[in-house]
């Protein structure tokens, strides 16, 4: 397998399904249509919707009733990065080579599209009950997706993250951010794609344990290259975090330590898919692609 050619193609596949749940631009509220749309196709890995589908395929899922939910987790991730942006958070003015939300639209209509995407990603999710899919599957997948992406997982860890700026974060508190803000996301990913393919109990905490590594990763991953990339390669600007006065990975372990525990923890993600049953080297490929990527 060409993995290169292979992820090209399957980020493509899970773009289109993203796409085709966005909502018409019409109406008179037509602006939060276009500042929803503009900020979904503003580029970007669509890692989660990905990394949902692949995890759903492993456990043996052939069936479309995973869509929405792969539509589900890239506007609620989405709609974290809109408010992520705003002055009163990051204050950044360019995301994925692009301007930001509320740069384009101002910060009343990228607060509302956030809010939007937020909500709209519950509506998405929950065509999933009349495309003929489990209705107890559906109903735990909706319960993880809220679960995961409100007070006890990504706002959760966002509020921490808020809290402490400009102050020095110990580690155990990092550790807390990075598990909510960033992981908690692929692990709903991860799960649902578990979980709507009929894993059991076991297998499901496995995949969490196995996402939350790959989400810890990630985010080191994210603060090594915003001290080492260049605004061209990553596509939003470097050196935010020191800019924001925000202690990251980095900032408490050195570069070198950092790097080196991006790979441990990779490694330690790929030996829990390792213990789960079937087998899918294009999502193996994908967890060791953490440990490389550019931006």
């Amino acid at each position: 397998m060409d993995f290169k050619e292979e992820y090209q193609k399957r980020t493509s596949e899970t773009e289109q399904i993203v796409y085709r749940y966005m909502p018409k631009e019409e109406g008179f509220q037509k602006t939060i249509f276009e500042a929803m749309n503009y900020s979904m196709t503003a580029g970007g890995k669509r890692l989660r919707p990905l990394l949902m589908r692949e995890t759903y395929r492993l456990f043996g899922g052939e069936g479309k009733e995973i869509e929405p939910f792969m539509a589900a987790i890239e506007m609620i991730h989405t709609s974290s990065l809109i408010h992520d942006d705003l002055p009163c958070m990051d204050n950044d003015r360019f995301r994925r080579g692009k301007e930001t939300t509320w740069v384009r639209f101002g910060e009343d209509m990228a607060t509302l599209a956030g809010d939007a995407l937020l909500i709209f990603a519950v509506e998405v999710a929950a065509k999933a009950f009349s495309m003929g899919a489990d209705p107890v599957r559906v109903g735990r997948s909706i319960a993880i997706l809220a679960e995961k992406t409100g007070i006890y997982g990504m706002i959760g860890g966002q509020t921490v993250d808020v809290e402490l700026t400009n102050q020095k974060i110990p580690r155990e508190k990092l550790d807390f951010i990075y598990r909510l803000k960033t992981g908690a996301l692929l692990e709903a990913s991860m799960m649902i794609g578990a979980v709507m393919a009929g894993a059991s109990e076991d297998e499901v905490r496995t995949v969490q344990d196995m996402a939350s590594a790959v989400g810890l990763a990630f985010q080191i991953q994210d603060d090594i290259l915003d001290v080492t990339s260049t605004q061209e390669v990553l596509g939003k600007p470097v050196l935010s975090d020191e800019k924001n006065n925000k202690t990251t990975y980095v900032t408490l372990e050195g570069i070198e330590k950092a790097k080196q525990d991006v790979e441990k923890i990779s490694g330690d993600a790929i030996a829990l898919l390792k213990k789960l049953p079937g087998e899918n080297e294009f999502l193996e490929e994908c967890i060791r692609m953490l440990i490389t990527r550019k931006k």
